[in-house]
């Protein structure tokens, strides 16, 4: 694919955004589109909206040297990329509107043989139905245009690294597609790129992050077997994993982010009866996180029977992993709200070094917090709790391992 084409990036978040900006790294023009008027400010200013590592300096970079250019209407070009959310509509249904939106956005601008890339996580079948909403459409096109399936499989926290060096699947909806696919990725990934169709990879994503998923649950389950046998979890999985043939994960709060607690609902919506593992591992680490949040609740009333006075209690991250700022389906956030709607006047110290802000919860020091805190419950395990000396008449409750032996 020659270095003069011209790429449309729908979506300019925690994905779309560093893509766009490693694109423009290697001298492709990309003109970004987001629905959000000061995120588009925000980028054309050659500045981020997102904690990311060296995203900044990549972003700054592509704008000033003028591959990169964000705003909220798409412009005609040769390959389009879908990367914007894919929610949930009801009772854990997938919700592929906003890629439908995304897509009926570019249909007046193809061409015949221009690429059209979904990257977003989606159903299986979710690009055959974008290829009869386009050809209902531009019935001149059909069989005109490149067709493709490539989801992202990155690491919050090294993005830009991940982007490069990760292999890739690509699902074309034909061979021809496929072809055309690769010969775009690449240009800017070094990882290898593997060849199927457009249902094959679009099945891959939600597998990868389901497999996750299921091995937390098995974590998560056993520290609630543990706290109840009386047992550290921390050690005996430690203890567990010198087997040759055993790699237990660590235990937290539940699971977030927008892939491991969200993909596995697109099979279960689909395949009901044959997702049962998958199913109940979603119920596990969903409940761990109701179970913290009782957890959190029953010390507070031990603390008040104890010393007659309502304790503070210091609630330490919001993020769904640590290190990073992002929040979305974070477990902790949860236990704040639950604790929060549950409080009785007392005072909360909510911490999340990542963030300066929230539009919901007052964010507090972490070194305030536990100066100020009787109880405090570690709810992601960020480096900077890590360091923490915590007082001995302090009530700790370690969800996540700060602490772990």
């Amino acid at each position: 694919m020659s270095k003069n084409s011209s790429v449309v990036m729908i979506g300019l978040g925690y994905i779309g955004l560093p893509t766009a900006a490693l694109i423009a790294q290697n001298k492709i023009r990309v003109h970004g589109v987001d629905i959000n008027p000061k995120v588009v400010e925000t980028i054309n200013q050659g500045k981020i909206h997102i904690i990311e590592p060296e995203l900044d300096i990549a972003v700054s970079k592509a704008v000033s040297e003028g591959y990169l250019k964000a705003s909220t209407t798409p412009i005609e070009a040769n390959v389009y990329l879908i990367v914007v959310p894919t929610p949930f509509k009801g009772k854990n249904e997938p919700d592929i509107s906003f890629v439908e939106s995304a897509t009926k956005a570019v249909i007046p601008l193809l061409k015949e043989d221009d690429l059209y890339i979904i990257e977003s996580t989606s159903p299986v079948g979710t690009t055959e139905k974008m290829v009869d909403l386009i050809y209902t459409q531009r019935p001149e096109l059909k069989d005109k245009l490149n067709i493709a399936y490539c989801p992202e499989r990155v690491l919050p926290g090294n993005v830009m690294y991940e982007l490069v060096h990760n292999d890739r699947v690509i699902g074309g909806l034909d061979e021809k597609s496929t072809e055309k696919a690769v010969a775009f990725y690449q240009q800017f990934v070094k990882g290898d790129l593997h060849k199927t169709n457009a249902r094959t990879a679009e099945m891959c994503k939600l597998v990868e992050n389901s497999s996750r998923d299921v091995q937390i649950a098995f974590a998560n389950e056993l520290s609630l077997i543990c706290d109840k046998a009386d047992i550290n979890v921390w050690e005996l999985i430690n203890l567990a994993n010198k087997h040759p043939r055993v790699n237990i994960l660590q235990p937290g709060c539940g699971v977030g982010g927008h892939c491991i607690a969200v993909d596995p609902y697109f099979i279960v919506a689909e395949y009901p009866m044959e997702s049962q593992i998958i199913g109940k591992a979603r119920e596990i680490n969903n409940y761990k996180s109701f179970w913290c949040a009782e957890k959190i609740q029953s010390a507070k009333l031990k603390f008040e029977l104890k010393h007659g006075r309502k304790p503070s209690i210091a609630l330490m991250g919001l993020s769904f992993k640590p290190d990073i700022d992002d929040l979305r389906e974070s477990p902790a956030k949860y236990i704040a709200q639950k604790v929060l709607q549950n409080s009785n006047n007392e005072d909360y110290y909510i911490v999340e070094p990542n963030i300066t802000d929230h539009n919901v919860f007052k964010i507090t020091n972490y070194k305030k917090a536990v100066e100020k805190a009787d109880i405090i419950a570690f709810l992601v395990a960020h480096k900077e709790f890590r360091q923490l000396d915590i007082p001995k008449n302090k009530k700790v409750l370690d969800f996540c391992g700060v602490f772990k032996k």
